[in-house]
């Protein structure tokens, strides 16, 4: 009897908790509805339904009835292909992350895009990394890397100044600061392909990033590393005739000057002639 009454005991209280969590949710959605509805009537305008995401949803996935919900939404502050029915939501896959909350457009749905935009003369290829390998993870597309490949005794670098196009970090969307780094794809030469390939296959690849000095302390280097071809011809031209006149200078000058020394001496002597006689 006394086990009875504690068993009914047990499901009555049990009952009654379920009773006040129900409350309590209703309570909670009453309050947003309620708020939401203050919030319609503060902006004013045309209420319509509007499908919004219920739960976030990642790129690639198709969009099932238990990711979509229909709200009231302000027309004006609809965003631009917004989807206001369910039928036309169901059944499309997601080309990029939507967060809950977030009305559903038809600009979100569709295949996801892959493609890289690679330099012209170049092209791209994807060499596997972890994130020690990637500067500590910090490598992220747009960056210029030297490429660096080690075995069990040596280490030469495989690539300078290398573009990088994507990280499997980057292809997952959103923040690229959580998840590891397993793969990074550059943009190279059609020639070194093969080699960086071979490598990647065989050996370690690790990433470095130069510093903004050290890039332009290199384009210095380069711009004054001395003078060019035809400066030199110039320079050597413009010396040897320098030269030469200085040296016809110099003779003429000294056979000028005997000449002037000599003259005075030789109307003397012939002064002195005419005078005896």
């Amino acid at each position: 009897m006394r086990k009875k009454r504690t068993l009914i005991l047990s499901v009555a209280c049990g009952v009654m908790c379920a009773g006040c969590v129900l409350l309590y949710a209703y309570g909670v959605k009453t309050d947003a509805d309620q708020a939401r509805a203050e919030v319609l009537q503060r902006y004013g305008g045309e209420q319509m339904e509007a499908c919004v995401a219920a739960r976030d949803i990642a790129p690639g996935e198709t969009i099932d009835e238990r990711a979509v919900e229909k709200r009231l939404w302000i027309a004006d502050l609809l965003p631009e292909g917004a989807v206001t029915s369910l039928e036309d939501a169901v059944g499309q896959k997601a080309s990029s992350s939507i967060l809950a909350g977030e009305v559903l457009s038809t600009k979100r749905f569709g295949e996801e895009s892959t493609l890289l935009d690679v330099p012209q003369g170049l092209v791209a290829v994807s060499v596997p990394a972890k994130d020690v390998q990637a500067i500590g993870g910090a490598v992220v597309p747009g960056m210029r890397v030297h490429l660096y490949a080690t075995g069990n005794t040596t280490t030469s670098r495989v690539g300078s100044d290398v573009l990088v196009l994507a990280t499997s970090r980057s292809a997952l969307g959103g923040d690229q600061k959580s998840g590891d780094v397993t793969w990074v794809t550059v943009a190279v030469d059609p020639e070194d392909v093969q080699e960086l390939v071979s490598v990647a296959n065989k050996e370690q690849l690790y990433f470095a990033l130069p510093g903004k000095e050290q890039e332009s302390d290199g384009d210095d280097a380069e711009e004054t590393s001395g003078p060019t071809e035809e400066e030199g011809r110039d320079g050597a031209q413009s010396a040897s005739g320098t030269a030469g006149p200085g040296k016809k200078g110099g003779a003429a000058g000294t056979a000028e000057a005997k000449a002037k020394s000599s003259a005075p001496l030789d109307g003397g002597d012939q002064d002195g002639k005419e005078s005896e006689q």
